[in-house]
Order: structure tokens, then C-alpha cells, then sequence
């Protein structure tokens, strides 16, 4: 296994709500628990796939993991460096090495900069010397397969894709070694999904990239991903291959994520099935397990504690009780007929 380039544990982010004087004065406190105590292990060199539906925490945990946002509680190390107390200046290597992607180019891409300004701004940012950055520019376009007419272009004049592509190059500007893709294709069709991904996977080949890919799209997961994590309510419930999540899920949630795939996985052709209910309010979780409400196997134990995680292999587990009987009826299932 390679190194760990980024850790968090039991990272925890909470927002209050109410917080306003008159909110206070009424006793109208609550806090919206976005992350409630995540441990996730990012490998250098690997491509780990988040995925969840909306609302699950994956975007509080993409800008947690970039500094985007500070914590409430836990740790952020980056290559064993403890970044949890670290703020200013102190971040500005990490935040060079760092990059992240987001979904919205609409509102990441300034509407009043053309795309050279942009991209020039950047490579300030990074310290290239001012007669350097025109070439750089062009450079970082090639990359991402544009041409050079776009650097004059803004951003409404060019495609989503288009757009995509430039947000790209601009997290690129700043040569960083791990990339956070935040939903970064759910605006796009699926033809310049394709793209987009395939893009993606061309500069982790060709950079030595590690990316934190971030969809509700379990499909595109599994094409991009070398290890899949799910998040529910929060929490990170299952981890592992791809082929172990998705091939043979152990969490009642990640089986009900699969069933709702149109033609699932690997030209499954079974009818789809929606998740029933829907996600519990981060101000006003359940007890126990944040997914009983919804889980058609939910026993009287799920609905008063919380699960400990089961290590189902060595690269492979699932907070539910049951995943360890899940694991054996699975692996006893080809040898029964």
C-alpha cells in the first residue's frame, strides 16, 4: 500500500443554528452535525471515490479536507503533519499542494476576468515571474486539452464543459499533488462527463496526481476510483475496492445506493429501486444507526447504538451490526449450489 498522503481523524464539523441574539434569548440553539466524527485515509497516488446522496456530508468533507472550513473537533494531517491548529501562512504550503475542483464554475470562475487573466492570476499566485506566465498558459490550456483562443474568451462564452476544463487548468497553475474533484461532472451531459473524467484520469497518469473524487454517481465511481468510501448522515459507512463496495456490499445503505442505479454496475439489468424515505436532519439525528429509519433488515439493537466498524477484509469495512454475517453469506453464496 502506498503512504498516507492525507488523514482525518474523527473529524467532526458542527454549525449552530440560532445563533443570533434573539435565537439565544428563546432558547433556539440546535447544531446541524455535518461531519460527525469521520476517519478516512487518502493514499498517495490512489483515486478514492466518495460517494453518498445529497446532504450526506461529502462537500463539508471535501472543503474540511482542503482548509476550505476549519473543525469543531478531530485532527488533518498531511503527510504526518498535524494542520488541525494551523491557519495563515502557516497553511500556504499545504494549500499549494492542495487543489480542489468544485462543481459550480458558474460561481468559482470571476465573470468579469477573461480565462488568461485567470489562469495569469494564478501562476502569480504561485510565483512565476511575470514574462514567464503567457507560455505557462498556453502550457496549462494543452494540458487540459483547450486551445489558446479561449484565453481571451470569459467565462459565460464558453461551454460547461468548456468552463470545467479551465477550473481545471487553474488548480493545475499551482502544480499541486493532490486534487479534490468535487462533483466535478454533475452539471455536465454525459458525453462531456466522459470527457471530463477521462481527463482527470490522463493527469493523474501523466502529474502522479492523488484525487479525492466526490459523486452521487456510483457508476462514474467505480470507472475513476482505485477505493470507494460511502458517507450517510455524516459518517463515512463503508470503505474499500471498489469490487469489494460495489461488487459485494456489507452496509444496507451502499446495497440500497446499488439498487437504485438505473442498469446498476457492469450492465446489471435488474428494475430500479429507489432509496426509500430520506435522509435524517443533521439537527435531529435518529440514535443509533443514522440509516435504521430507512433499513428494510433494521433489528431493535440498530435503533439504540450505533454500530462499531466491522473489518470485513483487510482493505475493506462497514459500521453495521450485521456486515460480519453479511461478509460470510456473501463469500458462502457461489458454493451453495
Amino acid at each position: 500500500m502506498s503512504v498516507p498522503l492525507l488523514e482525518l481523524e474523527d473529524v467532526r464539523k458542527h454549525y449552530v443554528l440560532g445563533n443570533r441574539m434573539l435565537d439565544r434569548l428563546a432558547g433556539r440553539r440546535r447544531e446541524l452535525l455535518a461531519l460527525d466524527g469521520v476517519s478516512l485515509i487518502v493514499r498517495e497516488g490512489e483515486v478514492l471515490g466518495l460517494v453518498g446522496e445529497s446532504g450526506s456530508g461529502k462537500s463539508t468533507l471535501a472543503h474540511v479536507a482542503v482548509r476550505l472550513i476549519g473543525l469543531t473537533a478531530g485532527r488533518l494531517k498531511y503527510r504526518g503533519e498535524d494542520l488541525t491548529a494551523k491557519d495563515g501562512r502557516a497553511l500556504r504550503p499545504f494549500r499549494e499542494r492542495v487543489q480542489i475542483v468544485f462543481q459550480d464554475t458558474g460561481s468559482s470562475l470571476n465573470p468579469r476576468k477573461t480565462i488568461g487573466r485567470t489562469l495569469r492570476e494564478a501562476l502569480a499566485m504561485r510565483g512565476v515571474a511575470r514574462p514567464g506566465r503567457a507560455a505557462q498558459t498556453v502550457k496549462l490550456l494543452d494540458l487540459v486539452g483547450l486551445a489558446d483562443f479561449v484565453l481571451s474568451r470569459y467565462p459565460h462564452q464558453l461551454s460547461g464543459g468548456q468552463r470545467q476544463r479551465v477550473a481545471i487548468a487553474r488548480s493545475l497553475a499551482m502544480q499541486p499533488e493532490f486534487l479534490v474533484a468535487d462533483e466535478p461532472v454533475a452539471s455536465l451531459d454525459v458525453s462531456l462527463q466522459a470527457q471530463i473524467i477521462n481527463l482527470l484520469l490522463k493527469l493523474r497518469a501523466e502529474l502522479g496526481l492523488t484525487l479525492l473524487f466526490i459523486s452521487h454517481d456510483l457508476a462514474l465511481v467505480n470507472h475513476i476510483s482505485t477505493r470507494v468510501a460511502v458517507m450517510y448522515a455524516g459518517r463515512v459507512v463503508e470503505e474499500g475496492l471498489p469490487r469489494e463496495v460495489l461488487g459485494g456490499p456489507a452496509h444496507p445503505y451502499t446495497r440500497a445506493l446499488l439498487s437504485a442505479v438505473p442498469r446498476g454496475l457492469a450492465g446489471r439489468r435488474a428494475p430500479r429501486e429507489p432509496v426509500p424515505g430520506g435522509p435524517p436532519d443533521p439537527s435531529d439525528l435518529p440514535p443509533g444507526c443514522r440509516f435504521a429509519p430507512r433499513c428494510p433488515s433494521a433489528q431493535a439493537v440498530c435503533r439504540e447504538r450505533y454500530p462499531a466498524a466491522a473489518q470485513l477484509s483487510p482493505t475493506h469495512r462497514a459500521e453495521c451490526h450485521f456486515a460480519a454475517a453479511s461478509g460470510a453469506a456473501r463469500t458462502a453464496a457461489p458454493h451453495s449450489s
